[in-house]
């Protein structure tokens, strides 16, 4: 792999990182908001808060298992083309 392509592949890491940090800060904001008005509306109710963040969550942890796994090797790669 040549300089370029390897300076390609991190940068396409960088922004992927970049992209998943994004994400968590909006999940954060986003279901602290529906927190607050939960407490303020209809506390000591039913915790209806529990599902978007239990919903949200789950595709917020698909990004990160996404976003963290190790990167393909040259040699896996080339072990699976040898395979098919």
């Amino acid at each position: 792999m040549d300089d370029q392509a390897r300076r390609e592949a991190a940068v396409k890491r960088l922004k992927a990182k970049r992209e998943f940090w994004q994400h968590l800060v909006i999940y954060l904001l986003v279901n602290l908001l529906l927190v607050v008005i939960w407490w303020v509306t209809s506390r000591p109710g039913h915790f209806w808060p529990l599902w978007p963040l239990l919903g949200w969550g789950i595709g917020l942890g698909m990004h990160a298992w996404d976003t963290f796994q190790k990167p393909m090797s040259e040699e896996a790669i080339r072990k699976e083309m040898e395979k098919g």
